[in-house]
């Protein structure tokens, strides 16, 4: 679900973003969607894609953004959730390192999407000085599944209070340049996730060549997740009226003084330039 792209580095774990190298690849290039490189913007047209699959899947939402970036306007933030809301037999892995506004806009605009068991909400920790906080915030923001993408891991972490958390990753950076990640800190937060009955994952060692170096530690691999919420799909006809309306929202057929009838979501937003 990429429903925006771009983003700006604010801590130690953004310093290598493979998803920036990416992006800046394809700037310049007429037509692509990476044409403005990593230059933060919405992508409303991208909304209604979950509406459209008819199978249950496990959906990134915005993997070459962070849906909780500064100058992404709250109202598009609660677009995003209100379609989540309404696909719900797929299950959402929600990733920022943006902790703070996650919490405020659980306790507040998101707060119908705090309860929802299909969508579960992350944060970045690759650090003590930017990560630790980051599950601090997450904690005291009421949500059904919290998980942490403790990825690239940059340090010895040290023991962590994993109370209220649901799932942790654990990985190494990857490509050229990639810091190290040492076994004894992955250890570590196993053990301590094996201790508190969390389920961990752990996934990949990275390096420059990531594939040789695998996922295995202590010779297995660890692929632990929380379950799953099983729902009904909806009838092909309900789900093409709902596509219907998302899209309307954003195609310029609403007037801009017209609410959605889609739990209130309001009409086209300003793109980000």
């Amino acid at each position: 679900m990429e429903c925006g792209a771009g983003c700006t580095k604010i801590s130690p774990g953004c310093a290598r973003c493979y998803v920036k190298v990416f992006a800046e690849r394809f700037r310049g290039v007429p037509g692509h969607p990476y044409e403005q490189g990593f230059d933060l913007r919405l992508v409303p047209e991208k909304l209604a894609e979950p509406l459209k699959w008819s199978s249950p899947k496990m959906v990134f939402v915005n993997s070459m953004s962070d849906l909780f970036h500064d100058d992404v306007p709250n109202s598009y933030i609660e677009q995003v959730a209100r379609v989540m809301q309404m696909a719900n037999w797929h299950t959402y892995q929600v990733l920022t390192k943006r902790a703070t506004r996650l919490r405020a806009m659980l306790n507040a605009d998101l707060a119908f999407a705090s309860t929802l068991d299909h969508i579960w909400w992350g944060v970045s920790v690759e650090d003590r000085k930017y990560g630790l906080p980051r599950i601090d915030a997450l904690r005291d923001a009421p949500a059904k599944v919290r998980f942490l993408s403790i990825e690239p891991l940059l340090e010895d972490l040290g023991e962590m209070d994993l109370s209220g958390i649901h799932w942790v990753i654990v990985g190494g950076e990857s490509g050229a340049g990639a810091r190290p990640l040492k076994k004894e800190w992955v250890i570590r937060i196993q053990q301590q996730c094996q201790k508190a009955g969390i389920p961990f994952f752990f996934k990949q060692w990275g390096g420059v060549h990531k594939s040789k170096a695998g996922r295995l530690l202590d010779g297995r691999t660890f692929d632990e997740m929380p379950g799953r919420s099983q729902k009904e799909v909806l009838p092909q006809k309900e789900r093409k009226r709902l596509i219907s309306e998302v899209e309307a929202c954003h195609s310029g057929s609403i007037e801009p003084a017209v609410r959605c009838t889609i739990g209130g979501i309001e009409p086209k937003a300003a793109p980000v330039s």
